[in-house]
């Protein structure tokens, strides 16, 4: 025998793995060396010292508990996840059992190498193995024998032995995996095997995983969470605010080495917590390790396809295809997403880098490459365009400074509407943020006019959408098809109508509608389905634009149509603001109640999408104040006007600057000032067309204004401005004919309108109060007291308090007539009191004592309970369920001794609860 071979055999006392035979041969010396002849590397054997700031984690540890029960353990992590000092901490704590430690080595390890640095593991650690179980001879091979005799010996254990084999993944050889599994298989109780690696071993583990024989630790549970980073940290002497932790958490995905080799350079630093919030991680220590541990360890293809699809937040097997011009990304991603190496699987086939190891790639990237980057974004811009992926495109494009690409990708897509509506609306204005003036062409154009009108711009906007138009009519005029770029003139005509509606320019919006709906067959139908916002958009602003030239029939058609949308983020914006504006109709058309259902189920619209504010126009406020005007209920109604100030710029139309305008002039009338109510309607609204609501709304109330200081004839020369054809309108101005002295000219103005039977209380009721004062006038009591009787019963309906104040002080004796022989007016003064000047009402008596006082949750659903919301309303504004709101209704009204809502509601104001 000579060489190696020799050498061991000298040592050991026997050849191959074959033990000594005959009963007189003597017991084999311990081996102290390899198959090779060299000495064992005694640090192989050794459990990995834990440094000072090490964190023992007791989720992880009672997690490998479970290795005592189980045949075989895994913990399977990236590297620098923390699995070596994880196990070797537990390790260390397993008191009672030996612990046999190994870390593998990949240089030279053939099955027999392998085999005797495992056995000297086990002797190492105090294991008593019997002699026959033999030695490897040979550094390449292991017959049968040696792993059937071991596994046997194990089997023979009374107490089990803890083996862990570190670093697993530098094993490759097959033959070793088999024999391992084998002597696992048939060790029985008598072998606990803990595998640390980065890759999955290639132990048959579907099998342990079906018997429930397999205990799995891999990335995401080795992942720090933020209180054990916050712990760690702290270890390393810092102290940090929740919130840096947090952000350090997320850059690192709670990866240990980063958290660790960060905490160690913020120490030094003058700031740590500018540090932990600011570093750079292609200049730190984690750059160093994550391109040498990872990187580095790679295939030049599999290191130029990391780099590329670097400058991706995600990608698939396609996408990094189109990116290296090569066809093996799928197999590439597949292998790397096994041995852990910082590419993480998402769903549907995608993949993404792990977020630092991206960062120091992009960096990297930039220093081998810098001229590659923007062909990358190019390329990637292309592909998801074609795949549909709009936004990713979108970012891409413009991070390759692509503008012509980028403008014209969301012009053909048709969603030139998300710079209005959407949870990427922000983003997108965002985006085009950085395109300059010097980018040409229709797309471009049609992109500044859309974010100029997003802010209301309607100047700058305007002159962008003509030069838009120009560049379609020299389009068509190049071709035969008059139509041209069907989804660019369909974002024109989007923008037109926005900015008619803005104008108050109603002619235009029809003429824009009327021009894209020629356009709409003309593009392919999924384009419209995947952009619902385009036509709610369409029909919102030309039912607006509608609504401001008094055509309410026609507004309510298209407004309804867009309420009918299914309830969407991207549709949430014209969703609102439609439901707001027909809240608005109801609401000059008399029907207070119809109103407020409206306009309150418009102002949950945008916020159950968690759309963030200004979200909408505003409109429903306005249309609550307005209401609650009519009600005499003016500090809900200023708290209302002040809230409806924030709004969506794009939609400031002449409707809402209108609204607010009357609205606020209303208040200050009900308020006793009239010279702020002439203020407050002073400024004309600046539009195109006149409005002839708005126009006669104005005069009405420049007028009671004015009629309140004793102006007569000023009032009196206002209602020729206001128009009959509007019934509210009209009505309004019969008052103010009353007021000034022309009883018959009311009367007959009221018989020309008829507002009885197609107008709402709020309109009624106060044309039978001006048909009463008529009557009281000419000395008709009986008939004046009719109708003051049947005004209060129209109007308590709806809690229509304000046109009983605003009738004069004729109307006293009626209503406390009314309320001896018909309805009870007590609930005409809010909270069951008088206010100054205000109707009489019976005095109510003295109300019994609240036995048990309400909870604070309590007096919540009782407030909403006076604003006439519904059970689920209640229960939508509070954020409880329907039965919670049940239940504290119960209790209210037990506590209060009533039995309905209404009975409830007048208890509380009559013991000052509301």
């Amino acid at each position: 025998m000579t060489g190696r071979t020799g050498a061991v055999s000298a040592v050991t006392g026997f050849e191959g793995d074959v033990p000594p035979s005959g009963g007189d041969a003597a017991p084999p010396v311990e081996p102290v060396a390899d198959p090779h002849g060299d000495p064992f590397l005694r640090t192989r054997f050794a459990v990995p010292a834990r440094p000072l700031t090490f964190l023992r984690r007791k989720r992880l540890t009672r997690h490998l508990d479970q290795a005592l029960r189980m045949p075989l353990t895994m913990v399977n992590g990236a590297a620098g996840a923390g699995k070596t000092l994880l196990v070797a901490d537990w390790a260390e704590h397993r008191e009672g059992l030996p612990v046999a430690w190994l870390t593998t080595d990949a240089a030279g390890d053939g099955p027999g190498m392998f085999w005797a640095y495992l056995l000297e593991a086990l002797r190492t650690a105090g294991v008593a193995l019997p002699p026959d179980v033999g030695f490897p001879a040979d550094a390449h091979r292991v017959g049968p024998a040696l792993p059937a005799r071991l596994a046997a010996a194990l089997a023979a254990r009374e107490r089990p032995v803890v083996l862990v084999l570190d670093e697993f993944d530098r094993v490759t050889a097959p033959e070793v995996a088999q024999q391992l599994e084998f002597v696992l298989r048939h060790a029985g109780a008598g072998l606990r095997l803990v595998l640390v690696t980065r890759t999955e071993p290639l132990l048959p583990l579907h099998r342990y995983r079906a018997a429930g024989e397999l205990t799995e630790i891999r990335g995401a549970e080795l992942a720090f969470t933020l209180p054990e980073a916050a712990e760690l940290i702290g270890l390393h002497g810092l102290r940090l605010p929740v919130h840096a932790v947090r952000a350090l958490v997320a850059r690192t995905s709670g990866w240990a080495a980063g958290l660790r080799l960060c905490a160690l350079a913020a120490g030094q630093s003058r700031d740590p917590e500018a540090y932990v919030e600011e570093f750079e991680a292609e200049r730190s220590t984690i750059a160093d390790f994550l391109l040498a541990e990872v990187l580095r360890r790679q295939d030049p293809e599999t290191q130029d396809l990391l780099l590329r699809v670097s400058l991706l937040d995600r990608f698939c097997p396609g996408l990094a295809n189109a990116l290296t011009g090569r066809n093996d990304a799928g197999a590439i991603l597949d292998r790397l997403d096994r041995d852990n190496a910082f590419v993480e699987p998402l769903e549907h086939g995608l993949y993404r880098l792990h977020p630092l190891f991206a960062e120091i790639l992009r960096a990297h990237l930039r220093m081998r490459q810098p001229e590659a980057e923007p062909e990358l974004h190019r390329r990637a811009a292309a592909w998801l365009r074609r795949s549909g992926a709009l936004a990713e495109a979108l970012g891409h494009g413009a991070a390759a400074d692509d503008w012509e690409f980028t403008a014209g990708a969301l012009v053909d897509d048709l969603a030139i509407g998300q710079f209005f509506t959407g949870p990427r609306s922000k983003a997108v204005a965002e985006l085009f943020s950085g395109m300059g003036r010097e980018v040409a062409g229709t797309a471009p154009e049609l992109v500044r006019a859309a974010r100029e009108l997003a802010r209301r711009e309607l100047g700058a906007g305007t002159t962008h959408l003509h030069r838009a138009r120009q560049g379609l009519a020299e389009y068509a005029g190049t071709r035969d098809d008059a139509a041209g770029p069907a989804a660019a003139r369909l974002s024109c005509a989007l923008l037109e109508a926005l900015a008619a509606r803005l104008a108050g320019s109603p002619d235009r919006a029809e003429s824009a509608a009327r021009a894209a709906e020629g356009m709409l067959e003309l593009v392919p139908a999924d384009l419209l389905d995947r952009h619902p916002e385009f036509t709610a958009l369409l029909l919102d602003h030309v039912g607006s634009a509608r609504l401001w030239a008094g055509r309410f029939d026609q507004a309510r058609a298209a407004l309804s149509t867009v309420t009918g949308f299914a309830a969407q983020a991207a549709t949430a914006l014209p969703h609102e603001d439609s439901l707001g504006r027909l809240a608005l109709i109801d609401y000059l058309d008399g029907w207070l109640d119809g109103a407020e259902r409206k306009a309150r189920a418009a102002l949950v619209e945008t916020e159950r999408f968690g759309l963030s504010r200004p979200s909408g126009s505003g409109v429903e406020r306005l249309v609550l104040a307005a209401v609650a005007v009519d009600r005499d209920e003016l500090a809900q109604a200023r708290a209302l006007l002040d809230a409806a100030a924030e709004s969506h710029p794009a939609l400031r139309d002449p409707v809402l600057e209108a609204g607010r305008a009357l609205t606020a002039a209303r208040l200050h009338l009900a308020q006793g000032d009239p010279q702020a109510a002439l203020k407050a309607v002073e400024p004309a609204v600046p539009a195109d067309a006149v409005s002839p609501w708005a126009q006669g709304q104005t005069a009405l109330v420049a007028a009671a204004a004015h009629l309140a200081e004793g102006r007569t004839q000023a009032a009196a020369g206002l209602l020729r401005q206001v128009p009959e054809e509007q019934v509210a309108c009209a009505v309004g101005a019969a008052r103010l004919q009353l007021a000034v002295g022309r009883p018959a000219a009311a009367v007959h103005l009221l018989d020309r309108v008829r507002p009885e039977g197609h107008s709402g209380p709020a309109v009624t009721v106060r044309a039978a109060l001006v048909r009463a004062g008529a009557a009281h006038a000419a000395g008709d009591a009986v008939a004046a007291r009719r109708l003051v009787a049947r005004a209060v019963r129209e109007a308590r309906r709806e809690r229509l308090r304000r046109p009983f104040r605003e009738a004069g002080p004729w109307i006293r004796p009626y209503l406390g007539a009314a309320s001896r022989h018909g309805p009870e007016t007590g609930w005409l003064v809010p909270g069951g009191g008088h206010h100054d000047g205000g109707p009489p009402g019976r005095e109510p008596g003295p109300a019994p004592p609240v036995v048990e006082e309400l909870s604070g949750r309590e007096r919540d659903v009782l407030r909403r309970l006076a604003l006439m919301m519904s059970t689920e309303e209640i229960a939508a504004d509070l954020y409880v369920s329907v039965n919670t709101v049940k239940t504290h209704l119960k209790s209210v009204y037990r506590k209060l001794a009533v039995n309905r809502r209404s009975e409830a509601v007048r208890r509380a104001r009559e013991l000052g609860l509301l």
